[in-house]
């Protein structure tokens, strides 16, 4: 499916941490000998045949969540309180992600489960625990905004995955996967700060999934502080991420344009 460091283009801010780290991942020499032996080996016929049906359906299922949000903006006529149109597919397809830390874990694609699993596992958390759990939230524009980044970034990220297997990828995927996301990181990681600001009083009002003292366990867990740090923990990491990826665009793109003067 692709080498660690260029497996992902970023729509949110988990997204730009696991390209980011993924690269740094394959540093030891060790690891760069194992991932290169595994790129040239590939999946075996049955593993690849598997990995494009899965690929084939995660595009299908991003693609029935574009075609929802427009059909449903059309017959409203409005762009607002979108997402009961696509909250059923969201929730199946993007929890369908988590497939991606099993082919990490049994060897179908050479990337590391942890750093998958972070991103998969962010992803699933702004999901269910954020916009799921809150469910004041869900008609906020802030939603519509990171599920229309996470669209057409998983559309075009499973294209990718799926010609790549086949041998067959198009200029154009390629280049859409190392493009787009220098409007779509802004625009998932805008989407998805607010709406984790937007939770924050309903969390605190209703101390949504803490735990206070004094209790049998003597233990004690505050939601609203960890959603807070979270928010503060994309400070840091969207300037370096979002330029990590525009070194990497520039490096796959040009490499590309290179191979094709000399043929």
């Amino acid at each position: 499916v692709g080498s660690a460091p260029s497996r992902y283009c970023a729509a949110g801010l988990s997204d730009g941490l696991i390209t980011m780290a993924a690269a740094a991942s394959g540093s030891g020499s060790e690891q760069k000998r194992d991932g290169n032996l595994r790129k040239r080996r590939g999946p075996g016929p049955i593993a690849t045949a598997y990995m494009v049906v899965y690929n084939v359906v995660m595009t299908a299922g991003w693609l029935v969540i574009a075609v929802g949000l427009i059909r449903a903006g059309l017959a409203r006529g409005t762009y607002h309180g979108l997402y009961h149109s696509i909250e059923k597919p969201l929730k199946f397809f993007q929890t369908g992600a988590l497939l991606e830390i099993l082919h990490c874990a049994v060897g179908i694609v050479p990337s590391s489960v942890v750093l998958t699993g972070f991103q998969v596992m962010s992803r699933v958390f702004l999901t269910w625990a954020v916009t799921h759990s809150v469910k004041q939230v869900q008609s906020e524009d802030s939603v519509l905004l990171f599920v229309a980044a996470w669209t057409i970034t998983e559309i075009v990220r499973y294209s990718f995955y799926t010609f790549s297997l086949l041998n067959h990828l198009p200029y154009a995927i390629k280049w859409a996967r190392y493009t787009l996301f220098i409007v779509l990181y802004p625009m998932g990681v805008t989407g998805e700060l607010l709406t984790i600001y937007a939770a924050l009083p309903h969390v605190r009002r209703t101390g949504l999934y803490s735990v206070t003292l004094p209790n049998k366990y003597n233990i004690s867990f505050d939601y609203y502080t960890v959603l807070i740090l979270v928010m503060i923990s994309y400070i840091p990491l969207f300037p370096q991420l979002y330029f990590h990826m525009l070194r990497q665009r520039r490096k796959v793109l040009t490499t590309t344009e290179e191979s094709k003067k000399i043929e």
